[in-house]
């Protein structure tokens, strides 16, 4: 069977996914990921706890047969827990083969924000921003865009974690 994606196929893919973000809300703040990470947007499933994992991996879901980690971005950012609600989400992104959901408060949109529109995140106290790859303006709004690799692997959050 021939490949789906020859290469002109793949660079228009490819192409159509520079410069997207998906939106997410985590307290009033909204953040950003490349779309080009984002493999799904789930609403909250039943997670079995995992013992000896840091308190922001919430344990693991099943879906549709594969086991899939569950970060809670809320936890990561330091701020307190809160009890889950009809809008919040998973957000199943694939980092090195490696599928992670990443619990937010809610989704907000795909966004198109140009490189000439992202500024270097501000330099604040040693490692603040540490997951932060950009600024994005937006309709004269400002959004925190996160690096996706950073944010999930800092602390060696792999496949062989699980």
């Amino acid at each position: 069977m021939a490949d789906p994606w020859n290469g002109e196929e793949a660079e228009l893919f490819s192409d159509s996914l520079r410069d997207k973000y998906l939106t997410f809300l985590v307290e009033r703040e909204q953040y950003g990921i490349e779309i080009k990470y984002v493999t799904e947007i789930i609403g909250i499933q039943p997670i079995t706890a995992v013992p000896q994992m840091p308190e922001y991996i919430r344990g693991i879901i099943n879906l549709r047969g594969t086991v899939i980690p569950v970060m809670d971005v809320r936890i990561r950012f330091g701020m307190p827990p809160r009890s889950y609600s009809d809008r919040t989400c998973v957000i199943v992104v694939e980092l090195e083969d490696m599928p992670i959901g990443l619990i937010v408060d809610s989704v907000a949109e795909v966004m198109s924000i140009p490189a000439g529109d992202i500024v270097p995140p501000p330099e604040l106290r040693d490692g603040e921003n540490r997951f932060v790859a950009g600024v994005g303006k937006s309709g004269g709004a400002m959004l925190l865009l996160l690096d996706c690799n950073r944010f999930i692997n800092e602390r060696h959050i792999t496949a062989d974690t699980f």
